[in-house]
């Protein structure tokens, strides 16, 4: 039997933030997945759509780097999620320099966006309506930790 009380300060899961991040977490993004599905994409999928959408609005040509820090994926998974929308004829990937490619929306992958992106906007308030997530306090919270959480730690046992 484990003895909680001596390894963990919190009296239960409960009060967890890690754990409850966790638990809204895999909810959210089951909710959102059930938006996505019958439109063909998956959320990885929909995030980078929609990050090419963003950068490309005005024409601007953006770099499969820059894509993958701001969506917060890896390279090597961006670039399989890049080259899964460019299969399904959702972007181009055009050349921006030499080695660097510049991915931008296709006719289809903007006619999809245009679905997608209110579909997941519309799951996001229902499922946040249950707090008031347009307080700045809310949100504020929510960008300071998506930035922090890009900063590495070390941890000493």
């Amino acid at each position: 039997m484990v003895d909680f009380s001596r390894i963990s300060r919190h009296a239960g899961p409960e009060e967890s933030p890690g754990y409850l991040l966790w638990k809204v977490s895999s909810l959210w993004r089951r909710s959102i997945e059930a938006i996505l599905r019958p439109l063909g994409l998956t959320h990885p999928q929909f995030v980078v759509l929609a990050a090419i959408g963003w950068f490309t609005r005005e024409r601007k040509e953006v770099r499969q780097v820059e894509i993958s820090r701001f969506v917060g994926l890896d390279p090597n998974t961006t670039s399989q999620v890049l080259r899964s929308l460019h299969t399904k004829g959702l972007i181009l990937r055009g050349q921006a320099d030499g080695r660097s490619k510049s991915p931008s929306l296709t006719p289809a992958g903007s006619k999809l966006l245009k679905q997608a992106l209110p579909a997941v906007e519309k799951e996001d308030h229902a499922f946040f309506s249950r707090v008031d997530y347009r307080k700045k306090s809310y949100l504020s919270t929510l960008k300071a930790l998506s930035t922090t959480a890009n900063i590495p730690t070390l941890s000493v046992l």
